[in-house]
């Protein structure tokens, strides 16, 4: 029990530490130039994507070092969301009919390449991590639900890290690898929240769907059959929702595409 506590720690702290690092050095360079991860904020001051990409290694990172398969899923939902956050900056299309709309019509959408890159990932990793067919199918359900979750309640300052604390913290009291995992996703989400609350960065779809995909993959590492069969449809449920879930996120505050205007695609919310 105590060593589990420990690890739990070492875990939180780890990962803390790296997104903090990396957050750091990509302010130091950032790749691109810092034009290229501006946004303007709604009351007109400019803020960093920055904290994405720093949020989607420091979840990779702690995820990694608990199960290299778990790692697998973290990295390509922060990769995803990173391409959507640049290649679809000004790209207003919201929702899986806009993009699966524009694919029939021969359109690739970075929204697109996000949802199918996303699933894959999620269906590989449960693959990985579970044994029985049907396991594996609903591991990966989850995964990507999980991840495409945290993304449609980022649409405030502190909304996504507040469902990432409020998520992780029961996963950390479960223990076992599932802990870990969650231990070390929230220490991630701490590295960056003072930033986000004060508004001078945001997590955008890299962070949001990284820690997403974290969250995910704790509850595939520590829940059997029923409990993930409950979680998938959960998840598909809050997916077929999405726009009323993402109202719901936006309590007490002006509409708007996203926290940051139409063209802070990090916090659209009601997207893919």
């Amino acid at each position: 029990m105590i060593m589990g506590r420990q690890r739990r720690a070492v875990g939180c702290v780890a990962a803390a530490a790296a997104t903090r690092a990396c957050l750091v050095a990509l302010r130091g360079k950032p790749p691109g130039g810092p034009d290229r991860w501006a946004r303007a904020h709604y009351a007109g001051r400019t803020v960093d994507l920055l904290a994405g990409p720093a949020t989607a290694v420091g979840a990779t990172f702690s995820a990694a070092r608990v199960r290299p398969a778990a790692g697998l899923a973290v990295a390509v939902a922060g990769a995803c969301g990173v391409y959507d956050d640049l290649a679809g900056a000004g790209d207003l299309r919201r929702g899986l009919r806009a993009h699966l709309g524009a694919l029939r019509d021969g359109e690739v959408t970075s929204g697109a390449v996000k949802l199918f890159g996303i699933t894959a990932a999620g269906l590989v990793t449960g693959a990985l991590i579970k044994e029985r067919p049907l396991d594996k199918l609903l591991a990966g359900v989850v995964i990507a639900g999980a991840a495409h979750f945290v993304n449609l309640v980022d649409v405030r300052p502190g909304r996504a890290a507040g469902a990432v604390i409020a998520l992780g913290v029961p996963g950390v009291l479960r223990g076992g690898r599932a802990g870990q995992v969650s231990a070390g996703t929230l220490g991630t989400v701490a590295a960056v929240l003072g930033d986000d609350l004060a508004e001078r960065a945001m997590i955008g779809d890299a962070g949001a769907h990284a820690l997403g995909a974290a969250l995910g993959t704790a509850v595939v590492l520590g829940t059997g059959r029923a409990g993930l069969a409950a979680h998938a449809a959960a998840l598909v449920a809050a997916a077929a929702c999405g726009h009323r879930v993402t109202a719901a996120a936006r309590w007490g505050t002006p509409e708007a595409s996203g926290q940051y205007g139409t063209e802070a695609r990090g916090h659209a919310g009601d997207t893919v």
